[in-house]
């Protein structure tokens, strides 16, 4: 049994094949990112769901692709955990840009491949590696145009008076604005930066008011300043995205690229179908 597995911040969605690719379940855990928790912490997670524990012993393969995993320390550090719990398996851990490649990017293929969700990444595929310019520093101070972002953008407009009044009423409506709630989440509790991401969906949800088209116009600029136009090569190969930011967003992100002549290329909104498929002509 091979265990092909996504994993962002916010939530990790998990497959089961078999040798000759058919899917045995699927599953899915809150998300395993190990710059944000301890080995115990994931370990919990994986506890939680039945069929994840129940092949503890018979899984021979994990490929696991995750938010966190852009360093040698993570990898090793989540590694050491997941062999700990499927001792009988193989385990394969990279960041999870290479998802988003193998996802997205034909084979031997050169594409600058980006992921916007709670985070958010950029790196060049030259076919067969990938090349990263900027090493994230994660959602404190980087995450150009990710959910999170949205999400302390939102709450800061909110906050200083800026946001007008007619969202402003439904955004009371919508989430707990209370002061020390908010603090709680963000100074607290685990995942502060998939919390701020829950509150990117009002964003999407009032994407054409004049308000919010700010926002989302301003965050695509910067990420297309500080990540895709990184590479020197940005506007010879095509653009792809995975992502819920970007896929809920596509038509923005268009505009945003034709203004920079960049060639957007496939936006996904999960990647764990096409991993499927490299996998079983992987095996």
């Amino acid at each position: 049994m091979k265990l092909i597995v996504d994993s962002g911040s916010t939530k990790a969605d998990w497959i089961a094949i078999d040798d000759h690719g058919k899917i045995l379940f699927t599953s899915q855990t809150l998300g395993l990112n190990p710059e944000i928790l301890e080995a115990d912490q994931i370990i919990s997670r994986l506890d939680e769901r039945f069929d994840i524990q129940q092949s503890k012993k018979i899984a021979t393969h994990l490929f696991f692709y995750g938010a966190g995993c852009g360093t040698d320390r993570m990898k090793t550090s989540l590694s050491a955990a997941f062999q700990e719990y499927f001792p009988n398996a193989k385990i394969v851990v990279e960041e999870d840009t290479y998802a988003a490649v193998y996802a997205t990017t034909p084979k031997d293929q050169e594409a600058i491949v980006c992921i916007l969700g709670t985070g958010s990444n950029c790196s060049y595929f030259d076919g067969k590696e990938l090349h990263q310019k900027v090493q994230s520093l994660g959602y404190i101070i980087m995450d150009d145009c990710s959910g999170n972002v949205f999400g302390k953008e939102l709450i800061r407009k909110y906050y200083f008076n800026k946001m007008p009044k007619d969202l402003a009423t439904e955004f009371e409506k919508e989430f707990n604005v209370d002061p020390d709630f908010i603090k709680n989440k963000l100074y607290k509790e685990e995942n502060p930066n998939a919390y701020l991401a829950t509150f990117a969906k009002f964003l999407i949800q009032h994407k054409d008011s004049d308000f919010c088209k700010k926002i989302i116009r301003k965050a695509m600029k910067s990420f297309i300043k500080n990540y895709v136009m990184q590479f020197d090569n940005c506007k010879e190969v095509p653009v792809h995205f995975v992502g819920s930011i970007a896929y809920y967003l596509k038509d923005e992100l268009q505009l945003a690229f034709d203004k920079y002549d960049l060639q957007l290329g496939n936006v996904l909104r999960r990647p764990i179908d096409g991993l499927i498929s490299y996998h079983i002509a992987n095996k």
